[in-house]
């Protein structure tokens, strides 16, 4: 499943994933990043993470109610921040 949501958080997490590695965001090299990529093997540390749900937050007007630890522990794929968001979006709805 890849509707607009599901890619523009892919792209967030990509994006930052890219940043995090210090390669312009532009970089064509980088691994595609799917729904079952782990958060982990992107190289993103709790503050990375910390920083995607903020933008998540801002670009989806909503609040995640999780400290960082959670987050962490909670949210091991992509597909796993998807469905957070998608979960919050529904209530707000």
């Amino acid at each position: 499943m890849s509707d607009q949501l599901t890619r523009e958080i892919i792209s967030t997490i990509s994006n930052r994933a890219i940043s995090e590695r210090g390669e312009p965001t532009t970089a064509t090299s980088s691994p595609e990043v799917t729904m079952s990529t782990e958060l982990s093997s992107l190289g993103l540390d709790s503050l990375a993470l910390a920083d995607i749900l903020w933008d998540l937050e801002q670009a989806n007007n909503i609040k995640i109610e999780m400290n960082t630890a959670d987050a962490w522990s909670n949210l091991q794929t992509v597909g796993d921040v998807v469905v957070a968001v998608r979960s919050l979006l529904a209530k707000e709805a």
